[in-house]
């Protein structure tokens, strides 16, 4: 009885926040462990259905940069990257499109499908739907890495509207028509402030953003962000996912998260419990 109980209690603890996200947009960036793991996937998929089934409307962009490693590796071409960017030349960039617009996009949607959800596989290309310019890093061509300058939501809010769960590919396009590699959390802060989105959600490898003494904050606001960032207590990989995040709040995302992607159902933990197990970060 008293398991039962503490199931109730926990239903009881998520119900305002269910009924305050109600058909609210969640931007969800998926990559890193939770796309390699079988439970991980498992438990990600249930979390987006739920989430659909209760009112929200989940978006999903997703990574893929370990998969194209290793398919560029079996096709014998060696990656480059700068400053944590793959350069991306037309070769690389056949296998991009393959691996995120065509294998990973596929097995995603049939991830949620096979939890009891629906959802259609889109890529930023799409309707011209991420729309990007060519990266220049400080004068060294990287290639086909673009740098996204704006996004149409009117495709994703299309399939949302239909009832399916849009998972979409990091693939933009510029005004010729060319396509570009785009940096997963880059095009997920640029969708989420595209649609007005309640939430941006940044599954990572890390448990959130850490402390001086590596102990995880479980809240920050944007000047804390920035002063952390100066400081150098937010440094090296953590810095561009904070920056991403500071981004879509200031341009009308109501609130980022940093989350564990490693710990079963991490977005509901995050989303529908009072303590959450990343870190928030808000106006």
């Amino acid at each position: 009885m008293k398991d039962l109980i503490e199931k109730a209690e926990v239903l009881i603890e998520a119900l305002p926040y269910m009924r305050r996200f109600l058909n609210k947009t969640f931007v969800i960036k998926y990559g890193g462990s939770a796309m390699r793991d079988d439970a991980l996937r498992a438990s990600f998929a249930v979390d987006v259905v739920l989430l659909k089934y209760i009112g929200l409307r989940p978006v999903i962009v997703h990574g893929g940069g370990p998969q194209i490693g290793a398919t560029l590796e079996r096709l014998g071409k060696q990656s480059r990257f700068v400053d944590g960017l793959r350069v991306t030349d037309d070769e690389t960039m056949e296998v991009v499109e393959m691996v995120l617009g065509g294998s990973i996009n596929r097995q995603i949607v049939a991830l949620i499908q096979q939890g009891g959800g629906r959802a259609i596989g889109l890529t930023g290309s799409d309707g011209s739907m991420i729309r990007v310019r060519r990266r220049d890093e400080g004068g060294r061509d990287l290639g086909r890495v673009g740098r996204v300058v704006g996004v149409d939501p009117a495709p994703i809010t299309a399939v949302a509207e239909a009832g399916f769960v849009p998972v979409i590919a990091p693939i933009g396009v510029d005004d010729a028509g060319i396509t570009y590699n785009v940096n997963a959390d880059e095009a997920a802060g640029a969708i989420a402030r595209a649609l007005r989105a309640e939430k941006l959600i940044l599954l990572t490898d890390v448990e959130g953003v850490k402390d001086a003494r590596g102990e995880l904050i479980q809240q920050l606001t944007v000047a804390e962000a920035r002063k952390h960032i100066a400081e150098g207590t937010i440094r090296e990989g953590m810095i561009p996912k904070v920056e991403c995040c500071i981004g879509a709040l200031t341009e009308g995302v109501a609130s980022t998260h940093v989350v564990d992607g490693r710990m079963l159902h991490a977005i509901l933990l995050e989303v529908f419990t009072d303590g959450g197990v990343g870190t928030l970060i808000t106006r």
